[in-house]
C-alpha cells in the first residue's frame, strides 16, 4: 500500500512502536508477539497487526516478530537513517533545554545551528551547537539547506518566521511557540507541540 494512503493515526503510532521495540532490542530481546507488544503499549493485538500490515507486515504466524528486523523496518519507515538536519530558532530557556537534553540523533536528526536576536549569545555554543545571529538565518538556510526548523521563539513571531523559512526552502517545522501553524497550502508539514494540552488532558483524567 502506498504511504499516502496510510492514515495519520497509524503514522503517529509508529514512533511509539519504535520506542518500545528499540528498548526491547537494547535489552537483548530476540522476538515478541503482537499480544505482548500490544499490552506494553495499551493497544489490542489486532491493532498492532493491522498497523504493521499497512506496511506489508513484519511478523510470522506462530513466531511473532523478530525484534531486530522489526526495529530496522520501522527505522526505514520513519526514515531515521536519512541524516536529516535541523536548525533551531530561539536560543532562550526552552531552546537551550532542547539543545542540552534532547537526543536529536536518536530521532534521525542532526542539529547544526541555533539562531537568536541577542548579541551576547552570538558566537557561543550550547551543547556543541553554535548560536548565530538571526540576521544570518536566510543565508545559512540557503547555503546549508537544513531539512527542518525548530521554533522556540516568542509566539508573536512564529508565523512571520515560518513563512520566511518556507520561502527559503525549509521542508518541515517543529513548532514549540504555542501558536498553531498550518502551512498545508504550501505543502510544508508542521508538528505543533502544546505542553498545556497534555497537562489539561491529565487534569481531566485524574
Amino acid at each position: 500500500m502506498e504511504e499516502k494512503k496510510i492514515s495519520m493515526a497509524v503514522i503517529r503510532r509508529m514512533p511509539r512502536y519504535y520506542r518500545y521495540v528499540n528498548e526491547l532490542h537494547q535489552n537483548g530481546v530476540a522476538r515478541i508477539s503482537s499480544g505482548v507488544l500490544a499490552a506494553k503499549m495499551g493497544l489490542k493485538a489486532s491493532q498492532v497487526r493491522q498497523d504493521f500490515n499497512c506496511f506489508g507486515g513484519f511478523g510470522q504466524q506462530g513466531y511473532g516478530y523478530n525484534v531486530e528486523n522489526l526495529r530496522a523496518s520501522i527505522r526505514e519507515i520513519l526514515k531515521l537513517d536519512n541524516n536529516h538536519t535541523a536548525v533551531l530558532i530561539g536560543a532562550g530557556n526552552l531552546g537551550r533545554a532542547l539543545m542540552t537534553n534532547f537526543k536529536f540523533d536518536q530521532s534521525g536528526f542532526q542539529l547544526t545551528a541555533a539562531f537568536d536576536v541577542r548579541p551576547e549569545l552570538f558566537g557561543g555554543h550550547v551543547a556543541g551547537v553554535p548560536v548565530l545571529d538571526m540576521q544570518e538565518l536566510e543565508s545559512y538556510v540557503e547555503r546549508h539547506q537544513p531539512d527542518i526548523a525548530i521554533l522556540t521563539l516568542p509566539r508573536q513571531a512564529a508565523r512571520d518566521v515560518a513563512d520566511k523559512l518556507c520561502s527559503w526552502g525549509i521542508r518541515g517545522i517543529w513548532n514549540f511557540t504555542g501558536a498553531d501553524l498550518h502551512l498545508d497550502g504550501i505543502h510544508v508539514p508542521v508538528e505543533n507541540v502544546h505542553f498545556s494540552e497534555s497537562l489539561m488532558t491529565l487534569s481531566y483524567r485524574i
